[in-house]
């Protein structure tokens, strides 16, 4: 485990159990993301999601996807609507007709491109992340990868999220 020697495995000692934070949380957070395997920090954000210690997952990932840039959108869309299949996109399409997320779906394209994305509402993308994990629990793992390859994203989530994450790094690979 070589990307935990010297000042990150130090670092996530700090994290590990139950040991308090500094204060520093999300300059901490950085330096772990910068210094761990993208699968190890999405593991870390899959936990967080997972918490009752922080807002449920579909409020999450609209928060992830509201400050993200058009390409990151897409490609939260595009992993949300290829986990599920044609029912649960029509079953979502009707419930909010009116929105550019059901227009979109209701079009039949298979994947959505990152100016499509930037005119959807967060909150339709709520809605949906909803429906997809009512359909498949694991959905939470998938979004994890897609967002651990853009840490400074993570960070809008806030402390908890990322002591959370932290904790989890830490845990995993205590020695």
């Amino acid at each position: 485990m070589s990307f935990l020697s010297g000042g990150i495995g130090d670092l996530l000692k700090r994290y590990s159990g139950n040991n308090a934070t500094s204060g520093n949380e999300e300059q901490h957070f950085g330096q772990v993301a910068q210094g761990v395997p993208a699968s190890t920090l999405a593991s870390g954000l899959a936990e967080a999601f997972r918490s009752g210690q922080t807002a449920p997952f579909p409020q999450m990932a609209a928060q992830l996807f509201a400050n993200g840039n058009g390409q990151q959108q897409a490609g939260m869309l595009n992993t949300l609507l290829a986990s599920v299949g044609p029912a649960v996109i029509s079953k979502f399409a009707g419930s909010a007709p009116n929105s550019p997320l059901a227009a979109l779906l209701q079009s039949g394209q298979k994947w959505v491109t990152p100016e499509q994305a930037a005119s959807v509402n967060p909150a339709d993308v709520e809605a949906l992340t909803n429906h997809v994990q009512n359909q498949d629990p694991s959905i939470i793992d998938r979004v994890s990868a897609v967002y651990a390859q853009h840490p400074t994203l993570i960070k809008s989530l806030g402390a908890a999220a990322m002591v959370i994450a932290m904790k989890k790094i830490a845990d995993q690979h205590a020695a």
